[in-house]
């Protein structure tokens, strides 16, 4: 089983590559994300890190969502244009 350490690693260089596509641009998404990261950096509860961990699998959920839903839109606009 992979230690909190490596949980955090992970998430967060899923979400840097999942922020190569965000509509607003890449640069804000990982500032954004970078201070999130850095705000918590201190915790030390591993209840309360497991918790920031299953809201950042959340956000990748809700992000390849946003992207799928994306790529939908513009095939149906490509192919199906009413």
């Amino acid at each position: 089983m992979m230690s909190q350490k490596y949980k955090v690693i992970d998430l967060y260089k899923r979400l840097l590559h999942l922020g190569k596509d965000y509509p607003s641009g890449y640069d804000l998404f990982r500032s954004k994300l970078h201070n999130v990261f850095l705000k918590n950096s201190k915790e030390n509860d591993p209840v309360k890190i497991e918790k920031m961990i299953a809201h950042g699998e959340y956000v990748v959920k809700e992000l390849e969502a946003l992207y799928m839903l994306k790529k939908f839109r513009t095939l149906k606009r490509r192919y199906y244009d009413n």
